[in-house]
């Protein structure tokens, strides 16, 4: 039986795709972004029992060696979480897509479909189709919010229960890549121009950090791609960076000037986008 490490499920969610959605967040990323807002589903909880003390209600025990969670006591204060030394919450559930499906199925008919987003959602591959397939079977549509770090175009199955991708250009060069997440960037950039080709692209985002890469260059070089492949009909999404959420050492990150965003929007405009987004 497939299984997955379930961060939360959000019941109605207007931000994770079009229309009123199911999200869907699986826990464990293969990205560190230095200006990560979710922290707390980059990593596994190695069961060390440090959140136990600091939840108040009781929703949180040891027991044989192990944090146990009662999301019954939980009044979601967040404090677990924020005194992780590790990047991850004590707050998750092994569940099978069946038994995602089942709270699904209490959204309809008010959602459209449902948005699976992470950590990175890829990892959890086979449980992916399973859920996907289970939602198609309902009459819903199906997002994958994504990285990029899984090539889509070797996964003809998965892509043929996925309706689109909402994929995150965290960086354009290789060398800011590396800097923002660890990680280079070739697949995820083999990944836009596929799904923009093949008509996968539903959304792209990316965060702004002045400082930390080269903003300017990476929303061109995306958006000239979207123009190659006639796809600047795709909603694009940049992203104020805010230290809110952030882990301590990276709150001093700056956050764009509204002078900076207005000139970014304008570059994507330049290439004929229709669906700028400034957020």
């Amino acid at each position: 039986m497939v299984t997955a490490t379930v961060n939360k499920i959000i019941p109605f969610s207007c931000v994770d795709g079009p229309g009123n959605r199911t999200a869907v967040f699986l826990q464990g990323c293969n990205f560190d972004c230095k200006y990560c807002h979710n922290p707390e589903t980059i990593a596994s909880c190695i069961h060390c029992g440090t959140c136990v003390p600091y939840c108040k209600p009781g929703a949180l025990r040891m027991e044989n060696g192990k944090v146990c969670y009662d999301i019954t006591k939980c009044v979601l204060c967040d404090e677990c979480f924020h005194h992780c030394p590790h990047g991850s919450s004590p707050r998750t559930r092994e569940m099978t897509a069946e038994q995602v499906m089942d709270q699904v199925r209490t959204n309809m008919p008010f959602i459209r479909g449902i948005t699976v987003s992470g950590g990175e959602c890829t990892r959890w591959r086979d449980f992916l189709l399973e859920l996907l397939t289970l939602a198609r079977g309902e009459g819903l549509t199906t997002l994958l919010d994504s990285n990029g770090s899984c090539d889509f175009s070797a996964d003809p199955e998965l892509m043929a229960v996925t309706d689109g991708v909402m994929l995150d250009i965290k960086a354009w060069s290789k060398e800011d890549h590396l800097a923002v997440t660890g990680r280079d960037n070739e697949t995820v950039l083999h990944n836009l121009r596929w799904l923009a080709e093949n008509r996968k692209l539903t959304e792209v985002r990316t965060v702004i950090v002045p400082g930390l890469f080269d903003c300017e260059q990476t929303v061109e070089n995306v958006c000239r791609l979207l123009a190659e492949t006639q796809s600047t009909a795709t909603r694009y999404k940049i992203i104020r960076f805010r230290p809110m959420g952030v882990r301590e050492a990276y709150k001093s990150l700056t956050a764009p000037t509204g002078e900076q965003l207005s000139r970014l929007r304008d570059i994507a405009e330049s290439y004929g986008l229709t669906d700028v987004v400034t957020v």
